[in-house]
């Protein structure tokens, strides 16, 4: 039996008030990415929108947050973690202000490829290294890993929360409130979340040792997280094609179901996937980082390529479900045995190198499964996503199990 409470007790001592705000923010960022990776496709679809023109505002996104990402290291050394925090979060207001307000193809295109709108279940914005760099400063190293597990359970529970968000559309039209206008205001509630995670963030303190190592680059262990950043890229473009986006408009497409309904199967995915969280803590402690990243997500990877040929919408849950219990494992003990393996001056720059493919090399993925939705009813985006992602387990595995962190050699 794992003991949460105390889990998280053990890391209280050592983690500082900026890890305390950086979790929280992330809480309320990860809730609006719970409803507006659900209700996106729904709205695209009542705007009229293709399943491939869908597929390409995806990739939009993931594209535009990844070119930001790739500078996430510069952009803290020039301006710091906190006000590089605050710039992201005024683009976030800016994007849900610009989804609102615009509705034909081309100017969502261009909100979708500036802005920081998530299609994913998982964070995959110019947030995610800056947040990562500042806690991996803010606790000790025995503690490092079930910080970003605590980083990670508050996305996964709060993205939970907020897919039943998504259920508003459905219930306020029994009131004679249009569908589609109450859809534009969940994109207004993004940008007054992102003036809260502004808020926030505005209270991070700028430290003695982020002034003077504002510029970093990676040293001694560029070889080895340019080897981990080429098996993430393949990762990162197998997860392309599951973006919770995707598998809603799958839903949708092939099961007709409403948004209450996709909105309550991802509510308990989401939770599913918290519960993870706290289990990869132990079991990496018992089997080691590496171990734990390959041999649950493998099991998770197997489940992708089984829905595609399920015969009924209990089935796909019951898979979705099960990988939703073991294909994020592998998150907080990734980032923990990235920051690990990299000096300390290197893990702005390893962060953000290490974060670019779960943007960058998934960004091409979306417009791919869109075309291949709108031609078949099939779900070839999991099949081939699955395939991928059984392929960077193994070679994962294959490639650094005997690179072992330093508290695991100890």
């Amino acid at each position: 039996m794992i003991d949460a409470f105390a889990l998280v007790r053990a890391v209280r001592e050592s983690a500082t008030a900026d890890a305390k705000r950086v979790i929280v923010a992330k809480g309320l960022r990860a809730t609006s990415d719970g409803y507006v990776s659900i209700v996106l496709p729904a709205y695209l679809l009542a705007l009229g929108r293709s399943p491939f023109e869908i597929g390409a505002l995806m990739t939009a996104t993931l594209l535009g947050s990844a070119l930001l990402t790739l500078f996430a290291g510069r952009i803290s050394g020039f301006l710091g973690e906190r006000r590089a925090l605050m710039a992201a979060s005024v683009l976030m207001i800016a994007t849900g202000v610009g989804f609102s307000a615009f509705t034909e193809f081309w100017p969502l295109l261009v909100v979708a490829f500036m802005g920081t709108l998530n299609p994913s279940s998982g964070d995959v914005s110019i947030f995610l290294p800056l947040e990562q760099s500042l806690l991996a400063r803010s606790v000790a190293g025995r503690d490092r890993t079930l910080l970003f597990a605590l980083y990670s359970v508050s996305a996964s529970v709060m993205g939970a929360l907020g897919t039943l968000i998504a259920r508003t559309p459905d219930f306020v039209v029994r009131f004679g409130i249009d569908r589609l206008t109450m859809m534009r205001g969940l994109f207004l509630l993004y940008a007054a979340i992102g003036l809260a995670a502004a808020l926030l963030y505005s209270g991070v303190k700028e430290t003695p040792h982020e002034t003077k190592a504002r510029v970093s680059r990676l040293g001694p262990s560029r070889a080895m997280v340019y080897r981990l950043t080429a098996l993430f890229c393949v990762d990162s473009f197998g997860g392309g094609f599951l973006v919770q986006s995707i598998i809603a408009l799958w839903l949708f497409e092939n099961f007709h179901l409403p948004i209450s309904a996709a909105a309550t199967i991802f509510f308990w995915t989401n939770i599913l996937t918290a519960v993870s969280f706290f289990a990869a803590v132990p079991i990496s402690k018992r089997f080691g980082l590496i171990n734990t990243m390959v041999f649950t997500h493998l099991p998770a990877s197997m489940c992708l390529l089984l829905i595609p040929f399920m015969p009924n919408l209990y089935w796909v849950m019951g898979l979705l479900f099960l990988r939703s219990a073991l294909s994020q494992m592998d998150v907080p003990t990734r980032t923990s045995y990235v920051m690990a393996v990299v000096t300390p001056p290197e893990r702005p720059a390893a962060a953000s190198l290490t974060a670019v493919p779960r943007s960058l090399a998934s960004a091409i993925s979306p417009i791919m499964a869109g075309a291949l939705l709108a031609v078949s009813s099939f779900g070839w985006p999991m099949l081939i996503g699955g395939a991928l992602k059984a392929g960077y387990d193994l070679s994962l595995l294959r490639a650094f199990r005997h690179i072992r962190p330093p508290e695991e050699i100890s």
